[in-house]
């Protein structure tokens, strides 16, 4: 009998009604003959609404304080679908991270998942039981709980299905699946059918919404097939057509990939960008700037230095644009005159466009044809990062929309 993990967004879960959609369509895979392991989210809103309560008391709450509470949301959720599918005349048991245990270590509010007990949930699943599993949460080797950070649910969803060596993991989410871009950006985006797992890393980490990057870095890591699906599609609808409704992320490369140059373009509003003149150009210079903002704890994207002139050059970064402030007071306070550099600016209105798509090993001109149409458009690029399967740059964020519209159609993305 094989086994599928379900994965409930905290929309999917927003109201006592949606629960009861989810415990038909968890109920109707049930009767069909698998054994299923349903991990879901805190009902929409839920978990903002606890965290803004502990920062009515304190503005800055202990971490640890912080995760005992946001886990709470989740318990909710797992205890009201277990009812609505006994109400069914379902066998389910619903478990709190702790109780399985998901063991995590013990990184308050973004911790990682170290392993997952499968004894408890796979002697219920032997009992024909549907199993419940918190998401986002686990417990650290003290007994402390923890939470795995925004998102967490997708990732505990992914790695219970590796865990427990699932057929697939689904997603199911306010989405019907993944899109070549925004819809809401790009009214003609198309909706894949396919996409592998190094274009979806991709994507997430360039900004999509739709899986949180550390559920695809486990899904890549343990090769679990992870399908994104809408949830709020009829809950009773044939097992057949649900399947082929929504986007399967994969290991293998779609045999007509070869001819699919660009798969999506991605983009991110969330950025900044921070530039250190007059630096001095000699060795662990760049070590010298990073290292303050690494101990600060703020991520670090795009990296540019410009050529030596006379032995200074310039250096160009980027951060998350709710760190800039942070960033910019680190480097006042511990870089500039530690290094002897002169100005340091910023900007705070830049966005991120990324071209996607594993075609691009094997063809040629893409950057060319991206940066034409760029050009075209009267769009100035900032800044360049390039791997093997994406180009990112950095733009003005007042011209964003227009670029991810122009360069869709450059690539003809809306063409099945």
């Amino acid at each position: 009998m094989a086994l599928i993990v379900h994965k409930y967004g905290g929309t999917s879960m927003g109201s006592t009604d949606r629960i009861k959609n989810v415990a038909k369509r968890v109920a109707k895979w049930h009767d069909a003959g698998y054994q299923i392991v349903v991990v879901p989210s805190a009902m929409s809103g839920e978990t903002n609404r606890i965290i803004g309560l502990a920062k009515e008391i304190m503005a800055d709450p202990d971490p640890r304080e912080l995760d005992m509470i946001a886990s709470t949301g989740e318990q909710v959720s797992v205890g009201l679908l277990a009812i609505a599918l006994q109400a069914l005349g379902k066998k389910a048991v619903s478990y709190a991270g702790w109780q399985v245990p998901i063991k995590t270590d013990s990184s308050y509010t973004k911790a990682r998942i170290a392993s997952i007990d499968d004894a408890k949930v796979n002697a219920d699943l032997a009992e024909g039981k549907i199993v419940i599993i918190t998401g986002f949460q686990g417990v650290d080797e003290l007994g402390n709980i923890t939470t795995l950070g925004r998102g967490g649910s997708d990732t505990s969803a992914v790695a219970i299905a590796a865990a427990l060596k699932a057929q697939e993991c689904l997603i199911y989410t306010d989405v019907d699946g993944v899109y070549t871009t925004d819809p809401r950006v790009v009214s003609e985006a198309r909706k894949l059918n396919t996409v592998t797992f190094e274009e979806m890393l991709e994507m997430a980490s360039l900004g999509s919404k739709v899986l949180q990057i550390r559920s695809v870095e486990f899904a890549g890591n343990y090769r679990m097939p992870t399908r994104v699906l809408s949830s709020l599609t009829d809950p009773l609808m044939p097992l057949a057509e649900e399947i082929i409704s929504g986007t399967l992320i994969s290991f293998e490369e779609d045999t007509n990939m070869e001819q699919a140059t660009i798969t999506g373009i991605a983009f991110n509003r969330d950025e900044a960008k921070l530039t250190v003149f007059g630096v001095p150009d000699k060795p662990g210079i760049a070590y010298q700037i990073l290292g303050p903002i690494a101990d600060a704890n703020i991520e670090v994207d795009m990296i540019i230095q410009n050529q030596s002139v006379d032995g200074k050059t310039d250096f160009t970064f980027t951060v998350p644009r709710g760190d800039y402030n942070k960033a910019m007071d680190v480097l006042n306070a511990s870089v500039k005159e530690h290094i002897g550099a002169g100005n340091i600016i910023g900007d705070a209105k830049v966005s991120k466009v990324s071209v996607v798509g594993v075609g691009m090993r094997s063809h040629v001109g893409i950057a060319s044809q991206m940066f034409r149409t760029l050009s075209d458009e009267g769009i100035n690029i900032q800044m360049i990062s390039t791997s093997e399967i994406k180009i990112s740059v950095l733009i003005d964020e007042k011209y964003m929309e227009l670029a991810v519209r122009a360069l869709h159609k450059a690539f003809e993305l809306e063409a099945a």
